[in-house]
């Protein structure tokens, strides 16, 4: 891994010098999307989770289940960082420019990106609940991901392998996962107790469920 940093010493100078050249609110404003750009993944996973609550069973347990796959996407690749001990290159590249945020500590180790791997699996997962949303959320990684490079803290590699990563370990959650999730979805929404009723909803009302026989979806 010791080569990686010097194949991406010149993308990285390239984009911090270009973050220097820009308007001091522009790259403010990277400085507050390198960190508000996850807390809006947060809000998307809410909406997901009650837009879901009077759909499908399987609706639900997607919902339920992209923040998990996302939080395993970070535990993934917190693990990875802690094999590969690479230093930030806001430290170890000669003649970078100062970073717009401050430079981690030594010991808070930059491959891989945390942001992007957490970035890269919401996208992912939150495409993978809600129909037509990665038009949204795949731009939000993206930018996230470049972002942390922007702002001098990662590598191109750091951010690269993150949303890949990240990406990956939320998808195969999802898909091995979404079976048994579905099970305790519809046991819940089964439940006596209200407050678990209200939190995974009841569900389709039962004429949007059931369909007289030989009646064709769309037809009337």
């Amino acid at each position: 891994m010791d080569n990686l940093p010097a194949l991406s010493d010149g993308l990285y100078l390239d984009i911090t010098d270009f973050a220097h050249s820009t308007p001091h609110w522009f790259q403010q404003l990277a400085e507050v999307w390198t960190e508000l750009g996850l807390l809006l993944f947060g809000v998307l996973f809410a909406a997901g989770w009650w837009r879901a609550r009077r759909g499908s069973g399987d609706a639900m347990a997607l919902a339920l289940l992209a923040p998990l796959a996302t939080a395993f996407g970070y535990v993934v690749s917190e693990g990875l960082k802690s094999l590969v001990d690479e230093e930030r290159p806001c430290r170890a590249v000669a003649g970078a420019p100062a970073s717009l945020v401050a430079c981690p500590p030594h010991g808070d180790w930059s491959f891989p990106s945390n942001h992007s791997a957490i970035a890269g699996a919401a996208a992912v997962a939150l495409a993978l609940s809600w129909r037509g949303i990665v038009w949204l959320t795949a731009p939000m990684a993206l930018l996230m991901a470049f972002s942390r490079v922007f702002v001098g803290v990662h590598y191109p590699h750091d951010v690269t392998v993150g949303l890949l990563l990240g990406g990956a370990v939320a998808f195969v959650v999802v898909k091995a996962a979404k079976r048994p999730v579905r099970s305790v979805v519809e046991a819940a929404r089964s439940s006596r107790n209200g407050a678990v009723v209200w939190c995974v909803g009841r569900g389709l009302p039962a004429h949007a469920s059931a369909r007289p026989a030989g009646v064709r979806h769309g037809a009337y």
